[in-house]
């Protein structure tokens, strides 16, 4: 047995072991750790930044801007990349690691790999308290970065060098589960960081990683072949899980196979083309009149991959009282959901099983005829609202389809918060697969110019789709968090970005107005401002050529196919706005439960509420 030692420090040691894990990606062994992501500060900058320097031909360091914003450029990366490659977000101690919770909440909802590092106080505690230390009177232990525990699904605090041993293949091992996926948080104290140690060498030797494929139960595959079996009008939902399980041909192949129409989860748009011939549409409350036809007619479900959450369920207004669920999905917390019949397990590998059970059974013959008829009509719905028309300000389904007409087929489209993604969820037309990116489990303002940022990083390795990232965000978002526009003048990555500037937050008024309330603080016209009549406008494109970007602003349609065709001739970022429509949208037909209140004196308020109970009357009973 090999008992060598090598003595270094914990963040020598730290950083060495992570230059040594590898995945494999398209048959090609490459760094699990692509780089990292850091803004150094007094917890990190004298020990963790000595021991990055010297590896940066292996590990590359990229200079973030904000603490939030380089970790949802990491998320953005772990999702292009389908989970199978990994960026590192590293932060002091204090407001530097407060920063990155919100970037952790975003990773934990949607299930994604990011490994945090944040410097912490002294285990020893003789400085007490030190710059940035938030004292908790009643337990001197906890500092910022117990905050994370709710929002990763791996914690840990290193006090001793020694405990690097133990807690870095776990956090990894945690990352690359499909079950478990998530974000991982490791805490490292000051001093200990400082701290050397006789580390055994055989830590330190290379290691392969591979994504495990858990296979279901025998019998839960058999009883959901039987449940199948006597569906008269089954239904397939294709979740996020379809993509990171790398399972959409075969998904495609068994729902031609068996004559079962395919909708989609936000997460799961892409896993299909949009002209894909079992492709039947987005479903939910963001979703296609298609989709939601058919899920309401469904007798027997077969969710894969899926986390079911409200927008795809309509609230659990979207399917009748009756319906079935089989849940595919590789968590058993996801599979049970409401009262499924649960088959734990990867989702490549079930299928594959599910097929073998079900023998020569397909779905009546009339089924996928009239999901395509459903479809049909659909696409004739978009095609209507994003034809051109005169009115003085596009809307953003005719944005969009401007963006998708110029888009080549392995551009990736990129969007988050706000009245984007139930626009780009219903428009966008996907033409190769996994090039649609709609951050939706969190709904995080700010991840789209961050994640751009990262899909570029993502599309130069192997088994990259390639293309741009085309980012579509509101004037909102951009206010909210924009500096990553300069992150990527300075490393030279290529993206679009496109900024609808409808004048506040608009889909956030149209939900609030549609409850009754009058417009309140979200347009900037409703705002408490000096000057109501005329809000101060901002120049998007002169801040963006500020920041190094190529910039234009343009007024109409013609004008912005024109802007997007130049843009896909430039090198590193491009920001074109657009003024858009605050009040138009492409109509959706699924309910949401929100909270309305029960008293109030608005009469619409009141009106509201009385078609919200009916909503609740109608949702299935569940949990």
């Amino acid at each position: 047995m090999n008992r060598n030692t090598v003595r270094l420090t914990m963040a020598q040691a730290l950083v060495r072991y992570l230059c040594n894990q590898f995945t494999e990606i398209e048959g090609e062994r490459v760094p699990l750790f692509a780089g990292l992501f850091g803004i150094f500060g007094h917890g990190n900058v004298t020990c963790l930044s000595e021991a990055l320097e010297q590896v940066q031909d292996q590990l590359p360091t990229y200079r973030g801007q904000n603490e939030q914003s380089m970790a949802l450029a990491a998320i953005g990366f772990a999702k292009a990349k389908q989970r199978r490659q990994i960026m590192i977000a590293a932060t002091s101690i204090g407001p530097g690691a407060a920063n990155m919770v919100t970037a952790a909440g975003t990773a934990m909802a949607n299930r994604l790999p990011v490994l945090l590092l944040a410097g912490d106080t002294f285990a020893n505690r003789l400085p007490d308290p030190v710059l940035q230390q938030v004292e908790h009177f009643g337990d001197p232990t906890l500092t910022v970065n117990d905050s994370f525990k709710p929002v990763v699904r791996y914690w840990d605090r290193i006090t001793q060098p020694e405990q690097i041993i133990t807690s870095l293949p776990q956090a990894i091992a945690t990352m690359l589960d499909p079950a478990d996926c998530g974000p991982a948080f490791i805490g490292l104290a000051q001093d200990t960081q400082e701290r050397a140690f006789d580390y055994p060498e055989v830590f330190f030797e290379p290691k392969v990683w591979r994504i495990p494929r858990p296979r279901a139960d025998r019998d839960s595959v058999a009883a959901a072949v039987a449940l199948l079996k006597s569906a008269k009008k089954p239904l397939i939902i294709s979740g996020g899980g379809v993509r990171y399980s790398l399972a959409e041909n075969e998904l495609a192949a068994f729902a031609a196979k068996r004559g079962i129409p395919v909708v989609e989860t936000i997460a799961g748009k892409g896993a299909l083309t949009h002209d894909h011939p079992v492709h039947a549409g987005p479903i939910g409350i963001v979703g296609s009149t298609s989709a939601n036809a058919l899920a309401k007619e469904a007798d027997v479900i077969l969710a894969v991959g899926t986390r079911l959450q409200d927008f795809t369920t309509g609230s659990w207004t979207a399917f009748s009282h009756e319906a079935q669920f089989i849940s595919i999905n590789a968590a058993r917390f996801d599979a049970v959901k409401h009262r499924a019949l649960s088959v734990v397990g990867d989702a490549k590998e079930t299928i594959a099983d599910l097929d073998a059970g079900l023998g020569d059974w397909a779905a009546p013959a009339d089924l996928m005829p009239k999901a395509k008829s459903l479809f049909a009509d659909w696409n004739k719905l978009l095609d209507s609202h994003q034809a051109p028309t005169n009115a003085a300000v596009p809307s953003y389904a005719q944005v969009i389809g401007v963006m998708n007409k110029v888009a080549r087929p392995n551009d990736t489209l990129i969007g988050a918060a706000g009245g984007t993604p139930g626009e780009i969820t219903k428009n966008w037309r996907v033409k190769d697969p996994n090039t649609f990116d709609c951050e939706f489990g969190f709904s995080c303002m700010g991840y789209e110019i961050a994640a751009g940022w990262g899909v570029a990083m993502a599309q130069e390795g192997p088994g990259a789709a390639g293309g741009t990232p085309i980012v579509m965000l509101g004037d909102g978002t951009y206010m909210m968090m924009n500096s990553d526009i300069y992150s990527a003048a300075l490393t030279g990555h290529k993206m679009i970005v496109v900024v609808c500037d409808n004048g506040g937050y608009a889909v956030i008024n149209r939900l609030q107005q549609f409850k009754g309330v009058p417009g309140f603080n979200n347009m900037l016209v409703d705002c408490n401002i000096k000057n109501r009549a005329n809000p101060l406008h901002v120049d998007f494109a002169a801040h963006a050529r500020a920041m190094g970007a190529h910039a234009r602003h343009v007024e109409g349609l013609a004008d912005f196919e024109a802007a997007l065709e130049w843009a896909q001739g430039n090198d590193g970022p491009t920001v074109i706005s657009i003024v858009s429509d605050a009040w138009t949208w492409v109509p959706g037909d699924a309910d949401w439960d929100v909270g309305v209140p029960e008293i109030s004196n608005f009469e619409k308020v009141r009106e509201a509420r009385k078609s919200q109970d009916a909503i609740r009357a109608n949702q299935r009973v569940g949990v």
